[in-house]
């Protein structure tokens, strides 16, 4: 196919989606298995059962189940390919015909379409790539680098045969999903143009994919791709879906596909949803709005895709949504709105915080100090600060072996905190969901955003922007003006040159010491909070975070939970989304003596004669409270 040929098609598919429902064909297995195909067909009784092998030995076969799905109605064919990486054809022997595969069943797909496709009505290939046999969060057997090849193979082989668009489906850890796209990213990058790419994710009976991701922190992971469309298919029929497709349409900038079972089988193994019974249930999606793209999985035959092409032509596509919106995953899915501000960030498994973490990480006690992770979810963190940044160790070497752990044990989204690219990068890959980079700033210029964006953009974290800049007498923004002045300067650069969303910009104001006694910090507390509400104000798309604890660096440790969180009240207020603490000791605002928030607040505020020497006068001796 050539250049002019292939954005003829690209922009042919994308007018159709946007025009009408698209209907995608049925189960292939089935379509096979009805066949009764004998091992010869198959080449040999040592490659019987592989169906991706039916290509080459069989390609009347699958070139007529194309056309029996296009005859039904089906606009848009799978290739033949859901097994067909190296690493699953490697059970056959066949890893080295896995782009020879790809590509010949793309082709049949191709010659099918031709024979259906109109001017009016063109006929379109998905390359069906599989979520192979290996999952690398949950079976293991594979790494992310390893996976990233057998993707990158498939797609060549797809690509060389004429599919319109790469449909990444039945996934079951999303990580596998980043190693796919990465992977085609890869061959993107040889060819010169974009493939267009769609995602559909499998989610079990139990609400959840095997790795235990929802659909809404599926979306969130996957939001910063220009995806075709995103969606769900096998595992149930659509009565199952309802929620995750409801719910999938009220969040994706992207089209929406629903393609389920027939029906949950029997114990025989037999699917028992009828071509109306699934017309139906699809055809109330259809009408709520919810749907661009439906087609049928296990169980399904050409008379189910034909009953869901009818109901198709009764109903206008649903529109994909565009809203700004500050999303987070891991395991589990997170917003970050005015609703719940501020989100905690758990501090104690950095081993810059906390000697404790340290010095479970020095000993080699990974399993340990991922308790620590562990325990911080269950005091309220919503997000685990991970640091490992010792200069007497290989941090790359560290943030690997704990977060092995850690992702075992915590859903929740995940903060990297690093000045590391390497580190950064290489975390990345053990995060199944849309995590956050802490930090990058202005101090040496534009270096550490040219260094860390490209990663972040890569596979869709957030960012932490600390307000400090080169300025040889300024750089770290003390004051409320230059706050706001060096966080409109990185907004700038951030949307408009590196194409960071303004919602992925999490601002760092900065918090200081403010009883040290250092003259520079005298009313820092203060600037900060104010610092904040102009920022809020400024740029209302962005979220902004601290660290609460440096606030207090310096005083008696039973006074510092109160200062701590007497300014983390008075931050929120002025519009705090998010804060860096440790939850096993923050005490609640309303619970502190009336007294000690007097104290506090005049520290802030630095009212009185001396507010220092006041609020250490009263905590000296005291003994911490446990909350």
């Amino acid at each position: 196919m050539n250049d002019s040929e292939r954005a003829r098609r690209e922009a042919a598919l994308r007018e159709q989606l946007s025009e009408r429902i698209l209907v995608l064909d049925g189960a292939m297995g089935t379509a096979i298995q009805n066949c009764n195909l004998t091992a010869e067909d198959f080449g040999g009784s040592d490659l019987e059962g592989c169906n991706e092998h039916l290509v080459l030995t069989r390609p009347d076969v699958i070139r007529d189940i194309h056309l029996g799905y296009l005859e039904a109605g089906a606009d848009v064919v799978e290739t033949n390919t859901f097994g067909g990486t190296p690493l699953v054809l490697a059970e056959y022997g066949l890893q080295d015909q896995a782009v020879e595969i790809n590509r010949v069943a793309a082709m049949l797909a191709r010659e099918a379409c031709e024979v259906y496709s109109t001017p009016d009505r063109p006929r379109f290939v998905a390359g069906s790539m599989g979520p192979t046999t290996k999952s690398i969060t949950v079976t293991g057997g594979v790494t992310f680098d390893a996976l990233i090849d057998h993707y990158y193979l498939q797609a060549k082989g797809l690509i060389e045969g004429g599919a319109d668009y790469l449909l990444l489906e039945t996934a079951q850890d999303t990580r596998n999903l980043k190693t796919g796209l990465l992977g085609i990213d890869r061959l993107v990058a040889e060819l010169g143009y974009q493939i267009p790419v769609a995602i559909s994710g499998t989610i079990e009976p139990m609400g959840t994919m095997l790795a235990g991701q929802g659909v809404e922190a599926l979306y969130t992971s996957l939001m910063h791709r220009d995806l075709l469309y995103i969606g769900v298919n096998c595992a149930t029929g659509p009565e199952f879906m309802t929620d995750h497709v409801r719910s999938l349409s009220g969040l994706a900038r992207f089209p929406v596909s629903c393609v389920p079972n027939a029906g949950l089988p029997d114990e025989n193994g037999i699917y028992l949803e009828s071509p109306a019974m699934i017309a139906r249930t699809l055809g109330r999606f259809m009408e709520a709005g919810w749907i661009n793209v439906v087609g049928g999985c296990c169980g399904t035959t050409a008379d189910h895709i034909r009953a869901i092409s009818r109901a198709a032509l009764e109903h206008r596509p649903r529109r994909p949504i565009a809203i700004q919106r500050t999303l987070l995953s891991g395991i589990d899915f997170l917003e970050v709105s005015d609703d719940n501000r501020p989100l905690l960030v758990g501090e104690r498994t950095n081993v810059l915080g906390s000697k404790q973490f340290k010095r479970l990480i020095a000993d080699d006690q990974f399993e340990l100090a991922s308790e620590i992770a562990r325990r911080q979810v269950k005091g309220g963190a919503q997000v685990i600060d991970i640091g490992l940044a010792d200069p007497d160790r290989n941090e790359l070497a560290d943030i690997e072996r704990f977060l092995t752990h850690v992702i075992q044990k915590v859903k929740a989204p995940l903060m990297i905190d690093s000045t590391d690219a390497r580190v950064i990068e290489h975390a990345l890959t053990w995060c199944q969901g849309k995590a956050i980079i802490n930090s990058i700033n202005l101090e040496d210029g534009e270096e550490r955003f040219e260094r860390v964006v490209p990663i972040a953009r890569k596979f869709g974290a957030a960012l932490v922007v600390g307000c400090i800049d080169e300025d040889p007498l300024q750089g770290m923004a003390v004051t409320r003006e230059r706050k706001l002045e060096v966080a409109g300067r990185a907004r700038e650069l951030l949307t408009n040159r590196y194409g960071v969303l303004e919602e992925d910009i999490v601002f760092d104001p900065l918090v200081f010491p403010c009883a040290t006694g250092s003259a520079e910090y005298v009313g820092s507390a203060v600037e900060t909070i104010e610092g904040i509400r102009l920022i809020k104000e400024a740029f209302p798309a962005t979220r902004t975070i601290l660290g609460i604890s440096n606030v207090s660096f310096g005083l008696p440790a039973t006074g510092r939970e109160v200062l701590n969180s007497v300014f983390l009240y008075h931050c929120t207020k002025a519009g705090l989304d998010m804060a860096i603490v440790n939850t096993e000791k923050l005490e609640r605002y309303a619970s502190i003596p009336e007294v000690e928030r007097q104290l506090a607040e005049d520290l802030i505020w630095n009212r009185g004669e001396d507010p220092v020497a006041a609020f250490a006068a009263h905590f000296k001796g005291a003994r911490v409270r446990t909350c």
